[in-house]
C-alpha cells in the first residue's frame, strides 16, 4: 500500500501515550510514503511511556491542534 503524496496527522497526547502505539504507526505511515505531522495540545516535546509507568522516548510535536484543520490532511492516526 502506498500513501505517496498523502498528508497524515498523528495525535500525540501530552501524557500517557505508549511509545510503541505512537512510534510504530508513525514509522509505518512514513514508510508507505506519507508526509507526517505530529499534532498535540501544544507544540514542543512530549515524553511517551512504556508499560504505563516507565518513561519512554521524547518526541517533538510539530503543531498544536489549534493551528491545524481537518482539511489540511488526508488522514488521522490516533494512538
Amino acid at each position: 500500500m502506498t500513501l505517496e503524496g498523502k498528508k497524515i496527522a498523528i495525535l500525540l497526547a501530552p501524557r500517557g501515550t505508549e511509545e510503541p502505539e505512537f512510534s510504530e504507526p508513525k514509522h509505518a505511515v512514513e514508510a508507505a510514503g506519507a508526509s507526517v505531522t505530529v499534532v498535540g495540545v501544544e507544540a514542543g516535546e512530549v515524553q511517551t511511556v512504556n508499560n504505563d509507568l516507565n518513561p519512554g522516548s521524547i518526541f517533538s510535536v510539530d503543531k498544536a491542534v489549534a493551528e491545524v484543520s481537518a482539511s489540511d490532511f488526508d488522514g488521522l492516526v490516533i494512538p
